[in-house]
C-alpha cells in the first residue's frame, strides 16, 4: 500500500511530521510534485468558482496523485485549543475530496481540541487502522514529533539569520501554504530576492510568542494561521523595513485579518498583494518594485 500526501496546504506546516510518522512504519508514500501552473489549472477545473486559490491547488495535487498511490492522506484539522481554530476549509478537506473524486480512498485523522483529542491520540488512531501495534505507533509518532520540532527550529533559525542581513528586509506576511508553495508566494519570494531585498518569513518568530502579541492587534482572531501572521507583523515592526500582506483571493479569514493590520499598524510600510489564478509575474514585479522603491526612499530620508 502506498499513501499519496499533496504538497498543498498544511503539508507546508506539517509534512515532516506526516512523512517521518509513515517511513517510521514502514508504509511507502509518495508526495505529490512542485506547484505549477498546470496543476493550478487542474484544480481549478475540479472545484466551483468560489473556492479559494489554495483550496483548488488543492485539489490539483490531489488529482496528481491519482493512479499513483492506494491511499490519498487528508487530514481533517479542526482547531488546536478551545480558542483557537483552523480556517473551515481544513474542517471538511476529506469530505470535499471525496465529494469531487469518486471512488477515492482517503487516509487521515481529525485534530481538535478536547479530551481524547490530541494530535498523538489521532495518529494513535489512525495508524491501527493500518494494522500497527500500539508500542509501534507511539514509537513513530514520538520520532515524527522530534524531527517536526527540529524542522521547526531550523525554519526559525533561518528566520533570524534573515533579520541580520545587510539589505531591505521585506515581511512576506502570508499563511505557510502561501509563502513555501513554490508558485504562490515562490514567485513573489523571487521577485524580492532580484530586487535586492531579503525576504523574511512570520516563521523568523516563534509562533507562541507571535499567537501572543497578536491580542495586540485583535483579541478576538481565533484563526491559527492568521493569528501567528498578524503577531509577527506586530513583533516585526522594529525589525524589518516593510511588510507585504501576501493573501489568496477570495480568503475571508486573510481580508479580515489583513484589514485589522492595515488599521492598526501605522509605524511601518505595507502593502498587501492579492493573489489570483491570472496572477502574472510582470505585475508581481511591478507592484513589489514599486513597494521597495518607496521603501528606500524612507530609508534615505531617515
Amino acid at each position: 500500500m502506498t499513501i499519496g500526501i499533496p504538497r498543498a496546504l498544511a503539508y507546508h506546516r506539517y509534512g515532516t511530521l506526516w512523512e517521518t510518522f509513515f517511513e517510521e512504519l514502514g508504509i511507502p508514500y509518495v508526495v505529490s510534485g512542485e506547484t505549477d501552473r498546470y496543476m493550478l489549472e487542474t484544480g481549478a477545473k475540479h472545484t466551483e468558482s468560489e473556492s479559494c486559490l489554495p483550496h483548488k491547488l488543492y485539489m490539483g495535487h490531489v488529482y496528481s496523485l491519482l493512479g499513483h498511490c492506494d491511499r490519498v492522506f487528508v487530514p481533517r484539522l479542526v482547531g488546536l485549543s478551545r480558542r483557537e481554530e483552523f480556517c473551515v476549509r481544513f474542517w471538511g478537506l476529506p469530505d470535499t475530496v471525496r465529494g469531487t473524486f469518486n471512488g477515492v480512498d482517503i487516509l487521515g485523522y481529525t485534530l481538535r481540541s478536547g479530551r481524547g483529542w490530541s494530535q498523538e491520540a489521532a495518529f494513535l488512531r489512525m495508524g491501527q487502522s493500518l494494522g500497527g501495534s500500539v508500542l509501534a505507533l507511539r514509537r513513530a509518532y514520538r520520532v515524527a514529533a522530534g524531527r517536526q520540532r527540529e524542522f521547526e527550529f531550523k525554519r526559525f533559525s533561518h528566520g533570524r539569520a534573515s533579520l541580520r542581513v545587510r539589505k531591505p528586509r521585506i515581511l512576506l506576511a502570508a499563511n505557510p501554504y502561501i509563502s513555501y508553495d513554490s508558485t504562490l508566494g515562490g514567485e513573489v519570494q523571487q521577485v524580492i530576492r532580484r530586487l535586492g531585498a531579503v525576504p523574511v518569513f512570520p516563521d523568523a518568530w516563534d509562533p507562541v510568542f507571535s499567537k501572543k502579541a497578536a491580542g495586540e492587534i485583535s483579541t478576538d482572531l481565533y484563526w491559527s494561521f492568521q493569528r501567528e501572521t498578524m503577531g509577527a507583523v506586530y513583533l516585526a515592526r522594529e525589525q524589518v523595513d516593510g511588510v507585504i500582506l501576501l493573501t489568496a483571493f477570495p480568503c475571508g479569514s486573510d481580508c479580515l485579518a489583513n484589514e485589522l493590520i492595515l488599521r492598526r499598524v501605522k509605524d511601518l510600510p505595507v502593502i498587501q498583494i492579492l493573489l489570483d489564478e491570472h496572477q502574472s509575474q510582470e505585475g508581481l514585479q511591478t507592484r513589489v518594485e514599486s513597494f521597495l522603491d518607496m521603501i528606500a526612499g524612507r530609508r534615505v530620508s531617515r
